[in-house]
Protein backbone atom coordinates (compact mmCIF):
# COMPACT_ATOMS: atom_id res chain seq x y z
CA UNK A 1 0.00 0.00 0.00
CA UNK A 2 2.87 2.34 0.79
CA UNK A 3 4.57 1.55 -2.50
CA UNK A 4 1.30 2.22 -4.37
CA UNK A 5 0.88 5.56 -2.57
CA UNK A 6 4.47 6.60 -3.36
CA UNK A 7 4.06 5.52 -6.99
CA UNK A 8 0.79 7.45 -7.37
CA UNK A 9 2.41 10.54 -5.83
CA UNK A 10 5.28 10.25 -8.32
CA UNK A 11 2.73 10.01 -11.18
CA UNK A 12 0.94 13.15 -9.92
CA UNK A 13 4.27 14.97 -9.78
CA UNK A 14 5.02 13.73 -13.33
CA UNK A 15 8.18 11.94 -12.20
CA UNK A 16 7.01 8.68 -13.82
CA UNK A 17 4.44 7.72 -16.42
CA UNK A 18 1.32 5.87 -15.21
CA UNK A 19 1.59 2.20 -16.24
CA UNK A 20 -0.80 0.79 -13.59
CA UNK A 21 1.68 -1.65 -12.01
CA UNK A 22 -0.74 -2.31 -9.12
CA UNK A 23 -3.73 -3.14 -11.33
CA UNK A 24 -3.78 -6.87 -10.43
CA UNK A 25 -2.46 -6.44 -6.88
CA UNK A 26 -4.89 -6.33 -3.98
CA UNK A 27 -3.69 -3.68 -1.55
CA UNK A 28 -6.90 -3.24 0.45
CA UNK A 29 -7.62 -4.35 3.98
CA UNK A 30 -8.98 -7.86 4.48
CA UNK A 31 -11.42 -8.73 7.22
CA UNK A 32 -9.56 -10.64 9.94
CA UNK A 33 -11.43 -13.73 11.03
CA UNK A 34 -12.20 -13.81 14.73
CA UNK A 35 -9.78 -16.26 16.34
CA UNK A 36 -11.31 -16.36 19.81
CA UNK A 37 -14.08 -18.67 20.98
CA UNK A 38 -16.53 -17.96 23.77
CA UNK A 39 -16.14 -19.10 27.34
CA UNK A 40 -19.07 -21.46 26.80
CA UNK A 41 -17.10 -23.22 24.02
CA UNK A 42 -14.10 -23.51 26.36
CA UNK A 43 -16.37 -24.96 29.05
CA UNK A 44 -17.91 -27.44 26.63
CA UNK A 45 -14.48 -28.50 25.40
CA UNK A 46 -13.31 -28.97 28.99
CA UNK A 47 -16.31 -31.21 29.72
CA UNK A 48 -16.03 -33.33 26.55
CA UNK A 49 -15.90 -36.99 27.44
CA UNK A 50 -12.80 -38.32 25.75
CA UNK A 51 -10.92 -41.52 26.42
CA UNK A 52 -7.94 -40.66 28.61
CA UNK A 53 -4.56 -41.38 27.06
CA UNK A 54 -5.73 -40.76 23.50
CA UNK A 55 -4.28 -38.11 21.19
CA UNK A 56 -7.63 -36.23 21.23
CA UNK A 57 -7.61 -36.08 25.03
CA UNK A 58 -4.03 -34.77 24.99
CA UNK A 59 -4.93 -32.12 22.38
CA UNK A 60 -7.89 -31.02 24.51
CA UNK A 61 -5.74 -30.92 27.66
CA UNK A 62 -3.04 -28.87 25.97
CA UNK A 63 -5.64 -26.43 24.62
CA UNK A 64 -7.25 -26.02 28.07
CA UNK A 65 -3.79 -25.74 29.68
CA UNK A 66 -2.91 -22.96 27.23
CA UNK A 67 -6.15 -21.13 27.98
CA UNK A 68 -5.64 -21.45 31.75
CA UNK A 69 -2.03 -20.25 31.54
CA UNK A 70 -2.85 -16.89 29.93
CA UNK A 71 -2.68 -18.34 26.44
CA UNK A 72 0.74 -20.00 26.73
CA UNK A 73 1.93 -20.69 23.18
CA UNK A 74 2.11 -24.27 21.94
CA UNK A 75 5.87 -23.95 21.43
CA UNK A 76 6.30 -22.96 25.08
CA UNK A 77 4.06 -25.80 26.24
CA UNK A 78 6.04 -28.24 24.10
CA UNK A 79 9.37 -27.20 25.61
CA UNK A 80 8.01 -26.79 29.17
CA UNK A 81 10.10 -28.91 31.54
CA UNK A 82 9.25 -30.22 34.96
CA UNK A 83 12.07 -28.12 36.40
CA UNK A 84 10.10 -25.01 35.26
CA UNK A 85 7.51 -25.84 37.92
CA UNK A 86 8.45 -25.00 41.50
CA UNK A 87 6.51 -23.95 44.59
CA UNK A 88 3.20 -23.68 42.77
CA UNK A 89 4.62 -21.43 40.04
CA UNK A 90 5.45 -22.08 36.38
CA UNK A 91 8.52 -20.03 35.40
CA UNK A 92 9.67 -20.15 31.81
CA UNK A 93 11.30 -18.05 29.11
CA UNK A 94 9.06 -17.31 26.15
CA UNK A 95 10.75 -18.98 23.19
CA UNK A 96 9.70 -16.24 20.76
CA UNK A 97 10.96 -13.28 22.80
CA UNK A 98 13.08 -14.70 25.63
CA UNK A 99 10.86 -12.82 28.10
CA UNK A 100 10.68 -14.49 31.52
CA UNK A 101 7.12 -15.27 32.57
CA UNK A 102 5.65 -16.65 35.79
CA UNK A 103 2.21 -18.17 36.22
CA UNK A 104 0.65 -19.25 39.48
CA UNK A 105 -0.66 -22.79 39.21
CA UNK A 106 -4.42 -22.79 39.71
CA UNK A 107 -6.34 -26.04 40.39
CA UNK A 108 -7.41 -26.39 36.72
CA UNK A 109 -3.74 -26.18 35.67
CA UNK A 110 -2.56 -28.57 38.38
CA UNK A 111 -5.17 -31.15 37.36
CA UNK A 112 -3.78 -31.22 33.82
CA UNK A 113 -0.14 -31.30 34.98
CA UNK A 114 -0.96 -34.22 37.30
CA UNK A 115 -2.35 -36.26 34.39
CA UNK A 116 1.07 -36.31 32.77
CA UNK A 117 3.40 -36.11 35.78
CA UNK A 118 4.04 -39.84 35.96
CA UNK A 119 5.89 -39.77 32.68
CA UNK A 120 9.64 -40.28 32.93
CA UNK A 121 10.38 -37.45 30.50
CA UNK A 122 12.02 -34.17 31.50
CA UNK A 123 9.12 -32.42 29.75
CA UNK A 124 5.73 -31.79 31.34
CA UNK A 125 3.76 -33.01 28.32
CA UNK A 126 4.40 -35.98 26.00
CA UNK A 127 5.05 -33.79 22.96
CA UNK A 128 8.85 -33.85 22.64
CA UNK A 129 11.13 -36.76 23.44
CA UNK A 130 14.55 -35.34 22.61
CA UNK A 131 16.39 -32.73 24.65
CA UNK A 132 18.88 -32.21 21.81
CA UNK A 133 17.98 -28.87 20.20
CA UNK A 134 17.85 -29.80 16.50
CA UNK A 135 15.95 -33.03 17.04
CA UNK A 136 13.52 -31.37 19.47
CA UNK A 137 12.86 -28.65 16.89
CA UNK A 138 11.98 -31.25 14.23
CA UNK A 139 9.71 -33.02 16.74
CA UNK A 140 8.05 -29.71 17.60
CA UNK A 141 7.18 -28.99 13.96
CA UNK A 142 5.58 -32.41 13.54
CA UNK A 143 3.74 -31.95 16.84
CA UNK A 144 2.23 -28.54 16.01
CA UNK A 145 0.85 -29.88 12.73
CA UNK A 146 -0.59 -32.93 14.49
CA UNK A 147 -1.99 -30.78 17.30
CA UNK A 148 -3.84 -28.49 14.87
CA UNK A 149 -5.20 -31.51 12.99
CA UNK A 150 -6.54 -32.92 16.27
CA UNK A 151 -8.03 -29.54 17.19
CA UNK A 152 -9.94 -29.55 13.90
CA UNK A 153 -11.41 -32.91 14.94
CA UNK A 154 -12.31 -31.52 18.37
CA UNK A 155 -13.97 -28.51 16.69
CA UNK A 156 -16.42 -30.87 15.00
CA UNK A 157 -17.39 -32.31 18.39
CA UNK A 158 -18.48 -28.93 19.75
CA UNK A 159 -22.06 -27.67 19.41
CA UNK A 160 -21.13 -24.18 18.20
CA UNK A 161 -19.55 -23.66 14.83
CA UNK A 162 -15.96 -22.78 15.64
CA UNK A 163 -12.48 -23.50 14.42
CA UNK A 164 -9.95 -24.41 17.09
CA UNK A 165 -6.26 -23.90 16.38
CA UNK A 166 -3.22 -23.66 18.62
CA UNK A 167 -3.67 -19.86 18.59
CA UNK A 168 -7.36 -19.95 19.51
CA UNK A 169 -6.59 -20.56 23.20
CA UNK A 170 -4.37 -17.44 23.31
CA UNK A 171 -6.95 -15.23 21.62
CA UNK A 172 -9.79 -16.70 23.69
CA UNK A 173 -7.98 -16.06 26.96
CA UNK A 174 -7.21 -12.47 25.95
CA UNK A 175 -10.82 -11.87 24.89
CA UNK A 176 -12.22 -13.41 28.09
CA UNK A 177 -9.78 -11.37 30.18
CA UNK A 178 -10.83 -8.18 28.40
CA UNK A 179 -14.50 -9.07 28.88
CA UNK A 180 -13.84 -9.47 32.62
CA UNK A 181 -12.16 -6.05 32.83
CA UNK A 182 -8.60 -7.35 33.24
CA UNK A 183 -6.25 -4.42 32.57
CA UNK A 184 -4.87 -4.29 29.04
CA UNK A 185 -1.34 -4.15 30.47
CA UNK A 186 -1.92 -7.53 32.17
CA UNK A 187 -3.35 -9.01 28.97
CA UNK A 188 -0.40 -7.67 26.96
CA UNK A 189 2.08 -9.11 29.45
CA UNK A 190 0.40 -12.50 29.06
Amino acid sequence: RIMRAVYNKAVRQKLVEQTHPFYDVYTGIDYTRKRAVSESVISHLYKLELTEGTPLALARDIFIFSYCTRGMAFVDISYLKKKNIQNGIICYARRKTGQLLSIRIEPCIQKIIDKYSSLSSAYVFPILTSTEAKRAYVEYHAAINNHNRLLRQLSKMLPECCKLTSYTARHSWATAARNHNVPISTISAG
